[in-house]
C-alpha cells in the first residue's frame, strides 16, 4: 500500500507550522505508523528541532537535480518509526533552479514517488517554507492532502483565504492528483483572550468539516522543545501540548483511515480539554 502524503503549509511564519510537523509526525510514529518527515525549508528548523545539524549535501537538493538517490539522505531519528529527510542552506538555490526545469511544479513529486509507492512508509509528512514560492508549490503538488497550520489571531484569516485560493488554482490545473484540503489545524490558542476564541469560532463556522477538533495551545514547553532537539513527547510528555498533539494524531488516524497498528491494542479515546 502506498503512503499518504501530507504537506503542512502556511505562507506566514511563526504560526506553529514546524512545531506541528515535528510533533504530529512524532505522535503518529508513537502509534506505530511508519512515518517519514521531509524538511523542505532551507532554514532547516525541522532538522534542528529533531536534534540534527545541517550538513552540506544532506537535503532534497541532490535528488531534485538527479545527482543523488533519495534513499541515501534518509536518516533515522531517536524515535522508533520516525525517519527524516533533513534540510540545509543549499536547498535555497532550488527556489530559482526549479523554474528552469520542465514540469517545474512536479519535481518533488517525482523524487518522492518511489518512496510513496514502496510501502516503506505509511505516512510522508512535508514541512514547507513560510512562503508560497517554488519550493512550497512543489511541496503542495506532491501532497495527497494539504494541512494548514493556522494561528488563533485576527490576521490569520487573511492568510487562510490566500492559501485556499492558491489551492483552488492548483486544483483547476490539468495536473492529475492535485492536492485536496485535508484540514485546518488551529494553533497558538490562548484560552485567556477573547480574540482567540472568536477566531476559533469563526473558522469552525466557515470550515466546520475541515477544522480539526483538537486545538494546539500556546505553550512555553512547545516553544522550548525544538531548542533541545526533542519532540514534545520527549521533552514534556505530560504537558498540555503533548496531550494536544496526541489527540491530533488520533484524529488524523480516524479522518484519513491511516492503518492502526495491530500491536497497539485498544486505542484510547483522545483526552479533551474543557477550555477548548
Amino acid at each position: 500500500m502506498s503512503a499518504i502524503v501530507f504537506t503542512i503549509a502556511n505562507q506566514k511564519g511563526g504560526v506553529g507550522k514546524t512545531t506541528t510537523a515535528i510533533n504530529l509526525s512524532a505522535t503518529l510514529a508513537k502509534r506505530g505508523i511508519r512515518t517519514l518527515l521531509i524538511d523542505l525549508d532551507p532554514q532547516a528548523n525541522v532538522t534542528s528541532g529533531l536534534g540534527f545539524k545541517q550538513e552540506p549535501g544532506k537535503s532534497m537538493y541532490g535528488p531534485l537535480h538527479e545527482e543523488e538517490n533519495i534513499r541515501e539522505i534518509i536518516i533515522p531519528t531517536s524515535q522508533k518509526n520516525l525517519s527524516l529527510i533533513p534540510s540545509e542552506v543549499d536547498l535555497a538555490a532550488i527556489e530559482v533552479e526549479l523554474g528552469q526545469k520542465q514540469d517545474y511544479l512536479l519535481q518533488v513529486r517525482r523524487c518522492i514517488a518511489p518512496l510513496k509507492a514502496s510501502g516503506e512508509f505509511e505516512v510522508i509528512l512535508i514541512d514547507c517554507p513560510p512562503s508560497l514560492g517554488m519550493i512550497s508549490m512543489n511541496g503542495l503538488m506532491c501532497a495527497d492532502y494539504l494541512l494548514i497550520a493556522l494561528q488563533c489571531e485576527y490576521l490569520a484569516m487573511e492568510g487562510l483565504g490566500q492559501i485556499l485560493r492558491v489551492l483552488e488554482r492548483l486544483q483547476k490545473t490539468n495536473i492529475e492528483d492535485a492536492p485536496r484540503l485535508g484540514g485546518i489545524i488551529m494553533t497558538l490558542f490562548d484560552t485567556r483572550t477573547s480574540l482567540a476564541h472568536q477566531v476559533l469560532s469563526e473558522v469552525r463556522t466557515h470550515f466546520s468539516d475541515r477544522t480539526f477538533r483538537t486545538v494546539i495551545p500556546r505553550s512555553v514547553r512547545l516553544s522550548e522543545a525544538p531548542s533541545f532537539g526533542k519532540s514534545i513527547f520527549e521533552y514534556a510528555p505530560f504537558s498540555p501540548g503533548s496531550i494536544a498533539y496526541k489527540n491530533l494524531g488520533y484524529e488524523m488516524i480516524q479522518r484519513f483511515g491511516i492503518r492502526k497498528p495491530q500491536s497497539a491494542g485498544h486505542q484510547k479515546k483522545p483526552v479533551t480539554d474543557p477550555d477548548l
